[in-house]
């Protein structure tokens, strides 16, 4: 704990992003009146824990919303408490399974630190995190990498409410008094202290002219609720799978769960060529695992490997790459199997693109 503390101490810049929207709070919208100095993000890390229920009824009653950057395995032994999470209207965020100093672990380690915790998430909520807060803060080019092949992005924080460090509730709350648009705090969800704090945190943001967002992957900063839901409607291009081009030894069309294509074995793949007016756009598969296995799909564009998508289990879900950079003008898409070891095949529903 004392190395936790420090290094929390220590590292006090931000680097944000966005994830995932979810039904917003009864009233909420995407610009409110009542918030004319604009936005700021509450983050509380560490859940679920014995103090979540406590936690979220005071974030309600207070009226705010939070990103709460949960811990993989706390989440799936306390999968209830994730869902009410989301029934509460907060956002969720990916903190790693086992929380430890990412900075330790091999390349290897760190994609399945990341991608347990999404595989848990997204078989709880359906929908996956696209925020990761390192544990301690401590992050490094390595950990930067892996995460941009999982398609998330890292978020610090540049306000430190302390709690983790036995700050007082009064000590808590004039953290978070530091606060201007955009900013972005660091929290905790198992201390009383924070729970405490969250009252008059409330009432302290309100007479300021601010209330509690989400983060932009447009800005990096704390920006109105976006009031959109967790499958939005498409504005984009749809692809179904069987009308793309199959590749390999044994893709193949499918009937179930859904009209698509299954990939069987390394190099299978589909293809479709888009055109593309602008080199940046966001990458989202519907699919599924053909059993309990995770099932994991590339997404190369112009040759190149772009993301991974992953899916943890037979019920279709879909998995979003966002920002991703490519090429302008006519560009060959493919999805293809590269890490298959006979453990399980992958269904392709459809892709869009945004």
């Amino acid at each position: 704990m004392f190395k936790e503390r420090l290094v929390k101490a220590v590292i006090s810049f931000a680097l944000f992003s966005t994830l995932f929207a979810i039904p917003p709070l009864p009233g909420a919208s995407a610009a409110d009146a009542s918030c004319p100095n604009g936005y700021v993000g509450l983050t509380f890390d560490d859940g679920p824990s014995g103090n979540t229920t406590n936690m979220l009824n005071a974030l309600k009653q207070a009226g705010l919303r939070a990103t709460m950057f949960n811990v993989g395995q706390n989440a799936q032994n306390n999968q209830s408490l994730v869902s009410a999470q989301v029934a509460a209207g907060m956002w969720i965020g990916n903190h790693s399974y086992t929380h430890p100093d990412m900075t330790k672990l091999n390349s290897s380690q760190m994609s399945s630190e990341i991608t347990r915790t999404q595989q848990t998430i997204r078989s709880i909520t359906g929908t996956s995190p696209k925020l990761f807060r390192p544990p301690y803060g401590a992050t490094n080019a390595t950990l930067k990498s892996v995460l941009s092949q999982n398609g998330l992005t890292e978020v610090l924080w540049n306000v430190d409410s302390k709690d983790w460090n036995g700050a007082s509730a009064a000590q808590i709350v004039a953290s978070v008094n530091t606060m201007k648009n955009g900013d972005v705090v660091l929290m905790h969800d198992q201390y009383q202290t924070t729970l405490q704090a969250i009252p008059q945190i409330a009432q302290n943001l309100k007479s300021r002219g601010l209330c509690s967002g989400m983060i932009s992957s447009t800005t990096g900063r704390a920006v109105a609720p976006d009031g959109g839901t967790n499958n939005p409607p498409s504005t984009g291009t749809k692809v179904e799978a069987e009308n793309m081009t199959k590749g390999g030894q044994y893709a193949g069309n499918i009937s179930s769960p859904f009209n698509g294509v299954v990939l069987y074995a390394n190099n299978d793949l589909v293809k479709h060529t888009q055109n593309f007016a602008t080199s940046t756009h966001n990458f989202s598969l519907r699919g599924a695992s053909n059993n309990a296995n995770m099932a994991r799909v590339d997404l190369k564009i112009g040759g190149q490997t772009k993301g991974t998508f992953y899916f943890g289990g037979s019920a279709p879900a879909v998995y979003t790459l966002n920002n991703i950079s490519h090429g302008t003008g006519n560009q060959v898409i493919e999805l293809v199997v590269t890490a298959d070891d006979g453990t399980w095949d992958v269904y392709i529903d459809y892709l869009e693109i945004n």
